[in-house]
């Protein structure tokens, strides 16, 4: 089942060699993040994430699986770059020279999207220690974390909050 009641069109053109400065927000959350010692510049909740998609300064990745795009749901006209393959989620050993091509650029801020916020933290640390400067961590992640029913989306995640997705 798919929520496109507060779906607006996702035109977030990547961003240009002007656009490079962060979006005070994010500034602000990566400064804490180097305070903190995070090996990526900080998190940010889904509904910061698709606030800032939607002045497209910044892009939305979504570093699962294609499966997990195609079955579960995906954001609209998200970037997709798997941080892991297959059913064994195998490492995809091209994840950061992918994601760089993808977003045009090591400096282009991104928001990474998994789906719990576990994996997108990984490859957000790792795109950072590869030397993209301005990668970002969506917490919470597109489902969230499993209740005591080991049931994801009842009380986090991009889809609790109501934003906007779609399933194939």
């Amino acid at each position: 089942m798919s929520s496109l009641s507060s779906v607006a069109t996702l035109s977030a053109p990547a961003p240009q060699a002007s656009q490079r400065e962060l979006p005070p927000e994010l500034a602000q959350i990566r400064a804490q993040a180097l305070a903190d010692g995070l090996p990526y510049a900080g998190g940010i909740t889904p509904k910061q994430a698709w606030a800032l998609v939607q002045t497209g300064k910044v892009l939305l990745v979504d570093v699962r699986t294609a499966e997990e795009r195609k079955f579960v749901g995906h954001v609209p006209d998200s970037l997709h770059v798997a941080w892991a393959t297959g059913t064994s989620l195998s490492r995809n050993p091209r994840f950061v020279r992918e994601l760089e091509s993808k977003l045009g650029g090591k400096d282009v801020p991104a928001l990474l999207l998994c789906r719990s916020g576990k994996r997108s933290a990984a490859a957000a640390e790792a795109a950072t220690k590869a030397g993209l400067s301005c990668i970002f961590n969506v917490l919470e992640g597109f489902e969230g974390e499993l209740d005591a029913a080991q049931q994801r989306g009842k009380a986090d995640g991009w889809r609790f909050h109501g934003l906007p997705w779609v399933q194939d």
